[in-house]
Parts: structure tokens; C-alpha cells; sequence
């Protein structure tokens, strides 16, 4: 047993907001209170830990983080830079010491960041070109996932051993961009992404294993105790094998892909199967696409491209088909939709879905979208109504204002709007989309408080100010609201008795300080189960 005292104590729990004490056993906690009340009770028999003041919250959850993708893309090029030259800079140091034909692998570039316009060398509509990749990667594939994880960028060596040409057709729900002279630039979108990686060398699973303890080891470092994880099959292999082995320390949800849920209801998983680490969530299906590579679905046209409307990739027919034989098998569904067209048609389908619902008596899963990053004005009230979740990345708001500004113009300010949607009653899960985004949960605090960058702008009251969040709310979207998508609200997400023993020791009081002190927390302790995982020195 052990107890924690001389601590400013944040509980999330609305009927004993602070303390200053609390008692934990078995990996759950056992009371919280005064510390005159907390030694009374179980100071004669535990060991006690002075936390000289510090600060002490719930763990965090991300609500939508790609696991592997993220492990894995620490060991890739860092592509996220301010200007293309320092894009190009990176990959060719990678370059020199890759061996000759060896793959060379990046992420995280958006050309709607680089002043230095890709056009000018031959790229098409903003994006680069595999011309610019040639010119420093001659004798390597080069293979370059972009931000938003909606686009590629491959060279001609890439290009010519995945046997994409000319003549090679659209594959379903994906597009292959071409120069005026009909030849592929490069630039691979949505669906399309899918032919270059079949002919890249996939890692082992104990190399996966691997990434995945490391990057474990980051995201405690960053104070997440837990992940809601969005990557596929060898995500979930590798899952099994950490949590087998007792060297699963973080609570993950896994999603399934909707093109297994034939396999799911096969064998009769449900959402919810599993234990307090590792546990199966809903089925993930994409509506649309992205903003950055302009195929988010959309309503009316992209301002800078006005015969555009974006990729609806399922229509609420299509959701309604597969999402009633879910729901029917104790499934809930996960929807990615960005654009406002999307969203109505998730929406429309999830309309439906509850119609069924209650028409055959079955249970109301906690039906997800996530981003939810525009909605047309009448659509805002309709997530409440229908009990849908809001799973929102709020440091999407910072990275894509810029490019909402300029893809958007006016709509733009019925986007991200997480104020709007939590005074309508919607529920808000938080979270990074990592590797879109960086996992650092302080980061998402921040802009969801502050809508600005780190610099600062665009300005001291933030992008669209009136959709800030109070700190309370913004920390309740990392545990509360994750908690609750989990469907794990009455043992996670709080520091209650009864609860789980995930949380944080801070230097800094997230609730006090500055609002741009938010960003820089890192916590100086970390608690998982009752077990620390980032162990207090001093």
C-alpha cells in the first residue's frame, strides 16, 4: 500500500474535484482526501511518499494515435520542416548513410507549410515532384508519407519498382497525380499510397516489437498512460505479444478495420472484449479524405480550386450496410470524416443506425466520428442528439489553421469547433492522430486552450477564440471524455476510489500557470496500475 501526501490533487471527479492525499493498493486507488484523513485511515500500514507540493492529475489517453505508425516513424526521415529545401536537406543526410539501393523512408511533410513553392520544380497543384527527389536519391527508392497521412511522395525509382507508369490506372478510392504530359509526378493520394508500400521490405514483428517498447517509453515520458490505437493487424499482433509477455504498459483500445469485420463477427468479438489494458474498441471505416491534399469531402468547392469538392469515400448507404451488421454483433462504429459532406453523411447514417437501434432492440454503442474538423451549421446539434462522440485532435486546429484559412476562406469558422459542440452536449474525446500530429497530450492542452501555435500566433487571443476550452474541459477530453469513448468511465479517467492508479506528477500546475507554460509540462512522475513508470527523483 502506499500513500501519496503534500500534493495539490486534480481529481476529474465533479463530486471531489481536489485533494490533497490519496491511498492506493492493487493497482487501484483506495481513498482520496485530506491528509489528516488519509493517515488516519491508512498511514500506520502503508508506505508514504511526500510529494512536496507538486501537482497531481489523472493519466492521459490519446484517443487516436496509430501505434506502429508511430513507432515505426521514429526510426523514419523527420520530414516535418518549415521550408522544402530543409525537406530535401534531411533525406539526402539520411541518403549518404543509406546503403546504395536500400529504401529511404520519411514522414511528416505538408507543402501547404513551405514557402519555397514545389510548383516552380515541376510539381502539379502545390506538390513536389519525384524529379526533386531524384536529383539527391539517384540509386535509392524514396518513399515520403505527408502529414496528414493522406498523400505520398515517391521518387522514380519508388515509382518504377511498385510498376506504377503512365498507363497505370486509378486504384479504387485513391488517385495518381500526372504532369500535363500524362507522366505520374510523384504525388500518390488516399487509396493510391496503397502500391508503393507492398514493395517495400515490412519489418519483422519483433522489430515492430522493438519500435513499440521505445516508443512506449516516449509517450509515458510525455504522460500518457493510455492510447486508443488506429492501426491494423500487425498493430494488434504486436499488442498481444507485449501484453502476453506482462510488458504492456499502457491501456490501448484497438479498432478494427472495417474490411476485417466479417473476420471480427466471425470469431465474436464485441467492443468492450478484453481486460484494462488491452481491449477491442469500434470498427474503423473513412468517409473522405484530408484537408492538406484537398480530399477531405466537402459541400462546396475549395476555395483555391473550385471544381473541387474533395473524396467522399462512403456515402450513409454504404455505412448504413456494413454498420448494421456491426451493431447487430455487439460492434460500434468509428467513422473518420473530416469534410462537412462527410460528416452529414456519417451523420445520416448514424441517424439511421439508431433507428435500427431501438426498432430491434439492441444496445446503443458509443458510435465515433473522428476529427469532426468542419460541419455545416446545421449539422452541429445532431452528435448530441444522437449520442455520437466527437473524437477531436485539438492540435489539428494550430497545424491545419493556416491551410483552413486558405482551403475554406469563411467556413473555416465552423471548424474545430470544440466550444460549440461541447455547449450543444456532444462528448469530446481528445487526442493527436500521432504521427500526424505529436502525441505530447501538453501540446493538445495548449491549443485547446490557447488556439495558437507555440509562436504565439496568429495572435494573443487565438484562431476563432471563441471556440477555446476552459483547462478543465480541454484535460477532461484526455481522460473523462477518452474514458468514457472506452467505455471504461467508471474505473478510468478519474482519481476516485475504486479507479485505476494511472497518473501524473507535475512541476508545473497546468491549472495556474501561464497558458503558454501548458506546452512545455513534462511530468516528473508517471503511474500506471499503481506502478511508476517514470519513477520521482529526489
Amino acid at each position: 500500500m502506499l500513500i501519496l501526501t503534500n500534493a495539490q490533487i486534480y481529481t476529474l471527479d465533479p463530486h471531489q474535484p481536489t485533494a490533497h492525499a490519496l491511498a492506493l493498493d492493487y493497482g487501484h486507488i483506495l481513498a482520496v482526501g485530506t491528509e489528516d484523513f488519509i493517515r488516519a485511515e491508512f498511514g500506520a500500514k502503508s508506505k508514504t511518499l511526500n510529494l512536496q507540493g507538486r501537482t497531481v492529475i489523472p493519466g492521459l489517453t490519446d484517443a487516436h494515435l496509430h501505434f506502429k505508425h508511430y513507432a515505426l516513424g521514429l526510426q523514419k526521415v523527420d520530414c516535418e520542416t518549415r521550408t522544402l529545401a530543409e525537406c530535401l536537406n534531411r533525406v539526402a543526410e539520411r541518403i549518404q548513410h543509406t546503403p546504395r539501393g536500400e529504401w529511404v523512408l520519411g514522414h511528416g511533410w505538408n507543402q501547404n507549410e513551405w514557402p519555397d513553392s514545389p510548383s516552380a520544380s515541376g510539381g502539379v497543384d502545390g506538390f513536389p515532384s519525384a524529379s526533386l527527389l531524384d536529383q539527391i536519391a539517384p540509386d535509392h527508392p524514396v518513399y515520403l508519407t505527408a502529414k496528414s497521412l493522406h498523400a505520398a511522395w515517391a521518387n522514380t525509382a519508388a515509382l518504377r519498382l511498385a510498376g506504377i507508369t503512365a498507363e497505370t490506372p486509378d486504384p479504387e478510392g485513391g488517385h495518381i497525380q500526372h504532369d500535363a504530359q500524362g507522366n505520374p509526378t510523384g504525388i500518390l493520394l488516399e487509396g493510391a499510397m496503397s502500391l508503393v508500400p507492398r514493395t517495400i521490405p515490412q519489418p519483422g514483428q519483433e522489430h515492430i516489437l522493438q519500435a513499440m517498447q521505445t516508443a512506449q517509453q516516449t509517450l509515458w515520458r510525455m504522460g500518457l498512460t493510455g492510447v486508443h490505437d488506429f492501426d491494423r493487424r500487425d498493430s494488434f499482433s504486436a499488442l498481444q505479444t507485449l501484453h502476453g509477455r506482462g510488458e504492456l504498459g499502457l491501456r490501448v483500445i484497438k479498432t478494427i478495420p472495417v474490411e476485417d469485420l466479417a473476420h471480427a463477427i466471425g470469431v465474436g468479438l464485441r467492443s468492450g472484449f478484453g481486460d484494462d489494458f488491452l481491449r477491442i474498441g469500434n470498427v474503423k471505416a473513412f468517409a473522405d479524405g484530408a484537408l492538406g491534399p484537398h480530399t477531405a469531402a466537402m459541400f462546396e468547392p475549395y476555395e483555391d480550386a473550385p471544381e473541387n469538392k474533395g473524396m467522399l469515400l462512403l456515402d450513409a448507404e454504404a455505412i448504413t450496410e456494413f454498420g448494421q451488421q456491426a451493431v447487430e454483433n455487439g460492434l460500434g462504429l468509428t467513422i473518420h470524416a473530416i469534410g462537412d459532406r462527410a460528416n452529414h453523411e456519417v451523420l445520416n447514417a448514424y441517424e439511421g443506425l439508431r433507428d435500427h437501434e431501438r426498432a430491434h432492440n439492441l444496445p446503443h454503442p458509443r458510435h465515433r466520428i473522428e476529427h469532426v474538423q468542419i460541419l455545416h451549421p446545421d449539422d452541429f446539434p445532431r452528435l448530441a442528439e444522437l449520442g455520437v462522440i466527437a473524437s477531436m485532435q485539438p492540435i489539428h486546429a494550430t497545424s491545419d489553421m493556416i491551410a483552413a484559412d486558405r482551403f475554406w476562406g469563411a467556413r473555416a469558422q465552423y471548424g474545430y469547433a470544440w466550444r460549440e459542440l461541447l455547449y450543444l452536449s456532444t462528448r469530446l474525446a481528445f487526442g493527436s492522430d500521432a504521427p500526424v500530429d505529436s502525441p505530447n497530450p501538453f501540446w493538445g492542452l495548449h491549443a485547446a486552450i490557447t488556439r495558437c501555435r507555440a509562436d504565439g500566433s496568429p495572435s494573443p487571443e487565438g484562431w476563432y477564440p471563441d471556440q477555446r476550452l476552459t483547462r478543465l474541459e480541454a484535460l477532461q477530453g484526455y481522460t473523462t471524455g477518452a474514458a468514457y469513448a472506452a467505455g471504461m468511465e467508471n474505473r478510468l479517467g478519474q482519481l476516485s476510489p475504486g479507479y485505476l492508479a494511472d497518473l501524473l506528477v507535475l512541476e508545473t500546475d497546468p491549472f495556474t500557470c501561464a497558458p503558454e507554460a501548458v506546452r512545455e509540462i513534462l511530468p516528473v512522475g508517471v503511474m500506471v496500475g499503481g506502478e511508476w513508470k517514470i519513477a520521482l527523483e529526489g
